[in-house]
């Protein structure tokens, strides 16, 4: 996986391998935020954010424990440095816009939780990427996921303005449309490894 270019480790991320839509990793925000548009956006850079600081860290802290032969602190280390990065984007967005703060509820801190964060982490890894294929892993999924949650929040705008049997509306036609994503997406899966 070390001579992967950028670009394909970006594009694998991003939309041959989505996190959300194939890997199946990060859908509670993905559907609890995706109620709005300017909501799911701002949540998609949150997330993007936090990837990009966990990668970057997770690649220096990776070195550090095998030069120290201590990979067994990995996963640990990992949830640590993504718990912090979280606290500064909510700091942050406490601070500078609090109208958004509020916007995203509860799920700003869950992006502590975020397993598509920990798992970007843990794939890059175990791919051996190095530090500018980590980078772009880290933006490819961060896009990715925005994508995923763009996508998903102008569906429901859309069918807010729709008739829709009451059968199917709500969790019903969010999981239907989660679906429908994921099958679409899943075209993508034979250009990837």
């Amino acid at each position: 996986m070390a001579t992967d270019s950028m670009m394909f480790v970006f594009l694998n991320a991003c939309i041959i391998n989505n996190f959300v839509l194939s890997s199946f990793l990060g859908i509670c925000p993905f559907l609890g935020v995706s109620g709005k548009l300017s909501t799911a956006w701002n949540m998609g850079l949150a997330t993007t954010f936090v990837m990009f600081v966990s990668s970057l860290c997770a690649y220096g802290i990776n070195l550090l424990l095998i030069e120290f032969q201590l990979e067994f602190l990995r996963l640990i280390c990992y949830i640590a440095v993504i718990a912090s990065a979280v606290q500064l984007v909510e700091m942050t967005l406490k601070k500078f816009s609090p109208v958004l703060f509020r916007a995203l509820g509860i799920f700003l801190p869950l992006i502590t939780t975020n397993c598509a964060i920990l798992g970007l982490a843990l794939f890059q890894t175990f791919r051996e990427y190095n530090f500018l294929q980590s980078v772009a892993y880290s933006l490819g999924a961060g896009a990715g996921f925005t994508l995923a949650l763009i996508l998903m929040a102008g569906l429901r705008e859309r069918l807010q303005l729709s008739d829709v049997p009451n059968v199917s509306q709500g969790a019903a036609m969010s999981l239907m449309l989660a679906g429908l994503l994921s099958l679409s997406f899943m075209g993508f899966a034979g250009l990837g490894n």
